[in-house]
């Protein structure tokens, strides 16, 4: 039986693995896009993280792509009752598209339930800081959408410790929405910031962590060793940064764990994630069945101190 873990002080509950989508509408097709969807859920998860802005990246695509897919889905499959679907604002779609002033707000909802077919989020989130914006306008625009029933609760992505702490404030002080989860990155490669100065104000608040990039663009899998992995990879832009001697430390130690447990370095690295009482799900993609099976594995994996320890030494900077 999954146990599943509540998002901040509400009464979502949510599964210790999040569905990562930015790869839906770009390296992932509508025959695939489904498949996967439809096995992470008979398989008991139901936390599918999106946002506006996948995958604006990509030459030839303008972003809404993700959220597109998952609506396509939504209606094929007809699960929107037993899924938690989380996505993101703020990020720039267009010169005209971005930020968190209250209008915008308002009008990127609209166009987010639009491409997901529902009428309803359950999870919306800040996707990146707005410093043009005062707080209290933000948590204005989240209280309307909260009162109107278009969201349940609200999330921030990207924003330091002292912003993150100063939106807890302006929440408390104006009776306003208080976000209820913070997605960082953090993997066992990045780890500094959030250990530092995130997990302080998140522990202290009773924010619940998804964090993004729990693979380190699939560097942590292993299976980028060498220059020419990177030859054809779609990621390679994402991974180069991570092929550094205490890296490669990483992954030595990631395989020494693999072995013990008969498993592989991607189940491990979720492993020590969730072996962390600071996270609550980490976010992590897939783009075939093979590779949701290792991430679902890896949320039944419970490493022993002397891995954790391991892992830690191996990634100290």
């Amino acid at each position: 039986m999954i146990q599943k873990r509540n998002l901040g002080t509400s009464a979502i509950s949510i599964a210790p693995l999040v569905f990562g989508t930015n790869v839906f509408g770009w390296t992932t097709d509508d025959q695939m896009t489904f498949k996967l969807l439809d096995h992470f859920t008979a398989n008991g998860f139901n936390a599918i993280d999106t946002a506006d802005v996948y995958s604006a990246w990509v030459d030839g695509l303008e972003g809404g792509e993700s959220e597109k897919a998952i609506g396509r889905w939504l209606k094929k499959s007809n699960k929107r009752s037993q899924v938690v679907l989380a996505t993101k604002v703020g990020a720039e779609l267009s010169a005209a598209k971005k930020g968190l002033s209250k209008a915008y707000i308002i009008s990127a909802v609209e166009a987010s339930l639009n491409r997901l077919q529902t009428d309803y989020i359950d999870l919306y989130q800040s996707h990146y800081d707005d410093l043009d914006t005062p707080i209290e306008e933000t948590l204005e625009a989240y209280d309307t959408l909260i009162k109107a029933g278009k969201v349940r609760i609200i999330g921030a992505s990207n924003f330091t410790a002292e912003r993150l702490t100063a939106a807890l404030e302006v929440s408390k002080a104006n009776n306003l929405p208080e976000y209820q989860t913070f997605q960082p990155e953090y993997n066992l490669f990045d780890r500094a910031d959030f250990e530092k100065n995130i997990k302080p104000v998140t522990t202290a608040s009773g924010i619940s962590v998804i964090n993004y990039f729990s693979l380190a663009s699939g560097f942590l899998t292993g299976k980028y060793r060498k220059g020419e992995d990177l030859k054809d990879s779609k990621r390679s832009g994402f991974v180069e940064k991570y092929m550094t001697s205490r890296g490669f430390r990483i992954l030595t130690a990631l395989d020494e764990v693999a072995s013990k447990y008969n498993t592989n370095p991607a189940a491990v690295s979720i492993a020590w994630l969730l072996a962390n009482p600071a996270i609550t799900a980490p976010i992590a993609s897939a783009t075939n069945i093979g590779q949701l099976d290792d991430l679902i594995r890896a949320t039944q994996l419970s490493l022993d101190q002397e891995s954790v320890a391991l892992l830690n030494t191996a990634s100290e900077l």
